[in-house]
């Protein structure tokens, strides 16, 4: 196991592949942690330093005191990429990885070298929604969103068809400590970075899940419409599209970084 001392705690992460490949970062979902990249490891260790890693308040990474903001959670990247001198690096976020993506790129851009967001949106949802989850989360704890979440996750067809993942997913979701995870809502309640975003110069792949109803295809078309060098692949899944469309997902990304 790896951490880093940041910013009054400390970040776990995880290093794959071979030194001296193009570093490339990966950054997980809300209510998950770096094993949510499981599925695209195989096809990446052959061309890439991966650094893997728990955001804050996830995983074994420190739940520090909250409420985190976007801002927070991307010095958290630039410090890690320091940690493992990795002047720059491609940048791979989905939805909550997604959001920190967008911030790198509007105010850390001399770090990238390419950026994915996928399933994301420069804003994601009401006040309302995230103040009535968290209020839920202290009150009852994990367990009692698992079962809402993983069904937005996820298609009921994906449910149906391969339940151990789903089963896998859930006992993700409700080991994340909730103090961790009610700080980092707190960060996605807070972000609007839709002026932001105009100002990311890296060539950009948004990935867009056909039935998400999180972040859907309309937020990957804005975000496209805002930054010069975005290309969008939508695909055939819900929200955690890495995991549920993971072969389209994994051939999308390599393309895209692998292209000049």
């Amino acid at each position: 196991m790896k951490y880093v001392e940041i910013d009054g705690g400390r970040l776990h992460y995880r290093m794959d592949g071979t030194r001296g490949k193009p570093v490339l970062a990966l950054s997980n979902s809300l209510g998950t942690d770096l094993d949510m990249w499981s599925p695209q490891m195989d096809a990446l260790r052959p061309h890439f330093c991966i650094v893997r890693y728990d955001t804050r308040g996830h995983g074994q990474s420190s739940a520090t005191p909250g409420p985190y903001t976007v801002e927070q959670l991307g010095r958290d990247v630039v410090a890690l990429l320091d940690h493992v001198e990795a002047d720059r690096a491609a940048f791979c976020g989905l939805s909550l990885g997604g959001i920190t993506g967008q911030w790198l790129g509007a105010h850390a851009p001399g770090r990238l070298t390419r950026l994915v967001l996928a399933n994301t949106a420069p804003k994601i949802g009401t006040p309302e929604v995230w103040k009535q989850r968290i209020a839920t989360v202290e009150a009852k704890g994990m367990s009692a969103i698992s079962d809402a979440l993983v069904g937005r996750w996820f298609t009921p067809a994906f449910v149906e068809r391969d339940p151990s993942t789903i089963a896998r997913m859930k006992a993700m979701l409700e080991r994340q400590p909730a103090p961790g995870y009610v700080a980092a809502c707190a960060a996605v309640r807070d972000a609007d970075l839709r002026e932001d975003i105009a100002r990311i110069e890296a060539p950009t792949l948004i990935v867009a899940g056909k039935h998400d109803a999180v972040t859907p295809p309309a937020d990957a078309a804005f975000v496209a419409s805002k930054i010069r060098n975005a290309k969008v692949v939508e695909l055939d899944a819900s929200h955690l599209s890495n995991i549920e469309a993971a072969p389209a997902f994994t051939a999308a990304l390599l393309d895209f970084l692998a292209a000049p």
